[in-house]
């Protein structure tokens, strides 16, 4: 039986970014099967539709400075390449609202595709720079991974969605996530932030091991 990994996530989360691909890198080199569920997580709900220049954001919000915002961009930058994927941070880079993701992925999900629709999410706004709340970017972006863009459109127009994924993501922070990536392994195994390539490859063997040590 395949191990059920729930992960909750935001798609302009760039730990998120990274946190993922750790984990499938320790997917591969354990060959375990999993099943993954991708979960709604929005760190910035009151964001405007025009989305903020990130480093304004960061400033605003966490207080960094240039220098440290620079620092954690090579951070990322770095641990991004050693895992095969690409942050193209620039002094435009902005920040988005994704509520509107959050429910083109809910929809993507009743046909099996909130996967590919994910990592394709990511990518463009990590690696493509493109504006994740933009009706037309989603679209095309659901088209790209065999979703049928007329009805992706029509399912961001008239929001049929909203509520489930408002309610979704107050289930999560009702049960203390307040950061993301957190991942759920087994529906009992809570890991929060990108734990690394290693940490994940003890988890997945000790979380796929308890069971036979229980009996």
């Amino acid at each position: 039986m395949a191990l059920r990994i729930d992960i909750v996530s935001d798609v302009v989360c760039p730990w998120c970014a990274v946190g993922y691909k750790q984990l499938e890198q320790a997917l591969k080199e354990t060959g375990h099967e999993v099943e993954i569920y991708w979960h709604p997580f929005e760190l910035n709900p009151q964001m405007e539709p025009a989305g903020e220049e990130l480093r304004d954001h960061l400033a605003r919000k966490y207080g960094s400075t240039k220098e440290q915002s620079d620092e954690a961009r090579a951070r990322l930058t770095e641990a991004g390449d050693a895992l095969g994927f690409t942050f193209a941070f620039n002094e435009d880079s902005r920040i988005f609202n994704t509520f509107q993701a959050h429910q083109l992925l809910h929809w993507a999900g009743e046909t099996g595709k909130a996967h590919d629709l994910k990592l394709a999410l990511l990518k463009a706004y990590f690696t493509d720079g493109k504006d994740v709340s933009d009706v037309d970017v989603l679209v095309a972006e659901a088209s790209a991974v065999g979703l049928d863009a007329n009805e992706a459109r029509a399912v961001l127009a008239d929001g049929r969605f909203a509520e489930i994924v408002r309610t979704q993501e107050g289930f999560w922070t009702s049960r203390g996530i307040s950061g993301v990536p957190s991942m759920i392994f087994d529906n009992k195994h809570l890991v929060t932030g990108a734990q690394g390539t290693e940490n994940y490859v003890k988890i997945l063997n000790h979380v796929i091991s308890a069971p036979a040590e229980a009996s």
